[in-house]
């Protein structure tokens, strides 16, 4: 199996370099560089699909710029990945404040989830 993403249009197989997501509250087509994960209510296109793409009456297309090209991971990228995982797997110590399912009241942490409060709280 090809780690390559092709086109979505039906009978196209060239390679995908944009993908385009629908947004039906705004009645807006956003078209940007492909995205880093294939998802389910999202389409990959070809530079000839993404280029002659039109909305539906009524709609708005939005083109993203890809600013430097096709996405390339970098060292920094896998450095930061690494260290994410890291964070997640270290042992929590207990702290003062704490709620009562072990959720703290200022902001919680469970496993690698953090619960970040608005601002606006």
């Amino acid at each position: 199996m090809s780690s390559v993403r092709r086109c979505s249009r039906t009978a196209c197989g060239r390679p995908a370099v944009a993908t385009l997501t629908y947004v039906y509250a705004d009645s807006t087509a956003v078209l940007g560089p492909l995205a880093t994960y294939a998802e389910p209510h999202c389409y990959d296109l070809c530079a000839e699909h993404a280029e002659r793409l039109t909305a539906p009456r009524g709609w708005e297309v939005v083109r993203l710029a890809s600013e430097a090209g096709p996405l390339r991971r970098s060292s920094d990228d896998l450095e930061a990945l690494a260290n994410a995982v890291r964070e997640a797997a270290r042992p929590q110590t207990p702290r003062q404040g704490r709620g009562p399912e072990g959720e703290s009241t200022e902001g919680g942490r469970r496993g690698h989830l953090r619960v970040l409060r608005s601002p606006d709280n």
